[in-house]
């Protein structure tokens, strides 16, 4: 065996070892961003049971509008906004309905925000006052 073979047989062994140890990292690291999103604690599942119907693959959401939805209101309309508006709209929706994540918030035309949630399947709009107050849901 020659020197040249000797090298070669030894760089394919570490560049195996090295794509071994990458694929291990990728499928650690998927798996703890999967795992992130769930709770395993009793208090979570309290505070989520009461009002919002957790996601659950191939179930139908209710539907189901609760209190004050806007009446000129249609899915994909008004503006996307961030900033302190956006965080209190988020915070009152949040509150009104745990469990759920916030995935944008956007100032409908006649100055209410409008709350999209995820995660869950019902609400999926929360709809929130001008004065930060949860006035509906579908």
């Amino acid at each position: 065996m020659t020197l040249k073979d000797k090298f070669w047989r030894r760089h394919k062994l570490t560049t195996s070892i090295a794509a071994g140890a990458v694929a291990i990292a990728l499928a650690t690291g998927g798996y703890a961003i999967a795992d992130s999103g769930s709770s395993s604690s009793a208090a979570a599942t309290t505070a989520t049971a009461g009002k919002v119907v957790p996601f659950q693959r191939g179930q139908p959401s209710p539907a189901t509008k609760v209190g004050q939805v806007p009446p000129n209101f249609s899915p994909g309309s008004g503006t996307i906004v961030t900033g302190t508006a956006a965080n209190k709209a988020k915070a009152a929706a949040l509150a009104a309905y745990p469990g759920g994540t916030v995935n944008r918030v956007v100032l409908l035309s006649n100055g209410e925000y409008n709350v999209h949630m995820i995660g869950v399947n019902w609400p999926h709009h929360v709809f929130v006052s001008k004065d930060f107050s949860v006035v509906g849901a579908e």
